[in-house]
């Protein structure tokens, strides 16, 4: 069965639904693991086929605890650990347990509210969710703050090298490793700078998005720091979130990656300074809540663990493993034929 990644080079859609679960001391953790693995195979195939033009999907992700605590294969991918706070002279970017993480995305919410559903009634008995967080698409892709968001996402056939693990871990080629945070603003304080002082903060004009000339952008504005150059990429499928009720409004930072080292290289940038004091403005209007890392397996790699097979991954076995497949354009999820 040729399988691929899964939808980590996707469109985000129009609505998302991000949940975090942590596993319960003494539950039976791995027949739950083994059942949700099928379930999200299930998933992507019945949006694949019933709402084709969605762009609807289920992302899966497993974070370093949890990895152990379900005796996965050993060595595990390179660059899976349990996320280090990131402490600079002034703010700091916060570790916040996760077992897994579910992206789940669609152009209808109806899709993510029912897989939101599905996953809960299997893991509940196991897991508890720690995290439900509800995006959306603002205006033109912008975040609740006005500033287009994404726009040094890579495109074509770079959203592949930039997200999906390569050569250099050959058994989990086409995996990709998955960083989340969730940002609260404070949009009364921005929104009391002048739009002149907003466009510093980021480096970019506003209404058209163009980013500054490097003569004119501030040293410590988002864009200069965040951008760690062309090198070094990650897929941003970032979206707004807001409660007004509560005045949380924010932004559920979401990173897809071939390396962990790109992201904590922009993470040291922002929170620590380059140079060292020199830190990300943006975090003056906007606190990381959570910080979590987690990888996420391919296709054929979730068929193994939902048959209790996590031996036998390796390339020899599963050649197909490495054969991945690009996102299509004609509205389908690009992950291959499914159960």
């Amino acid at each position: 069965m040729r399988q691929g990644p899964q939808d980590v080079l996707g469109n985000h859609g129009t609505n998302t639904i991000f949940t975090v679960w942590n596993f319960k001391e003494g539950a039976p953790i791995k027949e739950a693991f083994q059942r949700i693995c099928a379930l999200v195979i299930n998933l992507n195939h019945s949006a694949y086929v019933r709402f084709p033009d969605d762009n609807a999907s289920c992302i899966m992700g497993i974070g370093y605890n949890a990895w152990h605590l379900l005796d996965l294969p050993k060595p595990l991918p390179k660059e899976l650990e349990e996320f280090e706070p990131i402490v600079g002279s002034r703010y700091t970017a916060v570790s916040t347990k996760g077992d897994l993480h579910f992206h789940l995305k669609g152009s209808n919410s109806s899709i993510c509210y029912d897989m939101a559903a599905d996953i809960a009634k299997v893991l509940s008995p196991a897991a508890d969710c720690a995290e439900e967080v509800h995006g959306f698409r603002y205006w033109d892709g912008r975040s609740i703050l006005g500033f287009v968001d994404g726009t040094e996402n890579p495109e074509s056939n770079l959203r592949e090298y930039f997200g999906l693990i390569g050569d250099e871990d050959e058994v989990y080629k086409g995996g990709s490793y998955l960083f989340v945070q969730k940002y609260i603003h404070d949009l009364a304080a921005f929104k009391a700078l002048p739009v002149e002082e907003q466009e510093k903060v980021f480096g970019r004009y506003k209404d058209s998005d163009v980013e500054m000339t490097d003569d004119i952008k501030p040293q410590n504005s988002h864009s200069a720091l965040a951008n760690v150059g062309d090198d070094f990429k990650i897929i941003r499928d970032n979206l707004p979130f807001g409660n007004m009720s509560t005045n949380e409004m924010g932004t559920y930072f979401i990173a897809y990656a071939s390396t962990f080292n790109t992201v904590k290289l922009m993470l040291n940038n922002m929170f620590i300074g380059n140079p060292p004091g020199n830190y990300d403005r943006l975090l003056d209007f906007s606190t990381a809540k959570t910080g979590s890392l987690f990888f996420v397996p391919t296709m054929d790699m979730l068929d193994d663990f939902s048959s209790g097979d996590e031996e036998t991954i390796s390339t020899e076995n599963h050649p197909e493993a490495v054969d991945t497949v690009l996102p299509k354009n004609d509205g389908s999820l690009g992950i291959g034929s499914l159960k």
